[in-house]
């Protein structure tokens, strides 16, 4: 085996900043309220609405804790 075959092939991920994984996990939550509004895992609806819920508070509180970036 040579040695590139056991070195990874991609360099390592930069971390993203906060508000980078906040955009992020907003742009998951509308993915997952457009998801059930389809009427996928109909099965699972309450729960996942819930937790839909649960994220957009928790994104709410976050956002308000974060330093405002000044102008």
């Amino acid at each position: 085996m040579t040695e590139s075959m056991t070195e990874p092939m991609t360099e390592p991920m930069k971390e993203p900043s906060t508000p980078e994984l906040l955009e992020q996990l907003r742009a998951d939550r509308q993915w997952l309220l457009r998801q059930l509004d389809a009427g996928h895992w109909s099965q699972w609806r309450l729960d996942l609405a819930a937790l839909e819920r649960e994220l957009g508070q928790l994104l709410d509180q976050a956002q308000e804790r974060l330093p405002q970036e000044r102008l």
